[in-house]
């Protein structure tokens, strides 16, 4: 996805708040295995950060709010910006790549329903007109934003943030607390990584 689209066109609002609102009723999300019940997303078509996340955990699906949690506090910080911010759908766009929180598996949450992104994606995104940044965060997230651009591994492709960068993604582990061993062993990426993240994020949303 490039970070440069077509400014915004008379009626677009309105077009992204009828699709939002469909995808909000929760009709596709209760035809698929297991049944979703509450998609939580947010856009404007004056979102100038994109975050492409893998999918709501439990405690988001019950909020109805996105990164309503401690993965949401540590990816603000990453940001360098506040939760008025964040949660600001004119200038941040949440859009998971499962929309639904896709229930417990043996070792975790189970993997995003891959029906929703293929159903909503290609209609949502074209409606972002004035984003400047787009972030994938996680493995999912960067298989549905890179495809075969990704590397071999997530280690790999976030390490090459450069060059996916230049395709108008930018690749990051997710935030969970899970992952802080991942960065202990990865210290580029606090040292590397998050200063441009910051830089990024703060020039696409000023």
């Amino acid at each position: 996805m490039a970070n440069e689209r077509s400014t915004d066109e008379p009626g677009q609002q309105h077009s992204l708040d009828a699709l939002l609102a469909e995808i909000r009723c929760g009709h596709v999300c209760a035809m698929q295995q297991p049944p979703g019940r509450r998609p939580v997303l947010q856009a404007s078509t004056r979102s100038r950060l994109l975050i492409v996340s893998q999918a709501p955990g439990r405690k988001v699906e019950e909020s109805g709010i996105p990164f309503d949690d401690v993965s949401g506090e540590r990816l603000r910080d990453w940001l360098r910006i506040d939760r008025a911010t964040f949660y600001d759908a004119d200038r941040v766009a949440i859009v998971p790549m499962d929309f639904c929180y896709p229930g417990k598996g043996k070792s975790g949450d189970l993997p995003p329903r891959p029906a929703c992104a293929a159903i909503w994606h290609p209609r949502l995104f074209p409606l972002l007109g004035r984003v400047q940044l787009t972030l994938a965060i996680g493995q999912y997230a960067q298989v549905g934003m890179l495809g075969d651009a990704r590397d071999a591994t997530l280690t790999d492709t976030v390490r090459n943030w450069r060059t996916h960068l230049a395709r108008g993604v930018l690749p990051l582990p997710h935030p969970s607390p899970r992952n802080r061993p991942w960065v202990l062993h990865n210290p580029w990426f606090e040292a590397e990584l998050l200063p441009e993240l910051r830089r990024l994020a703060a020039e696409a949303l000023h």
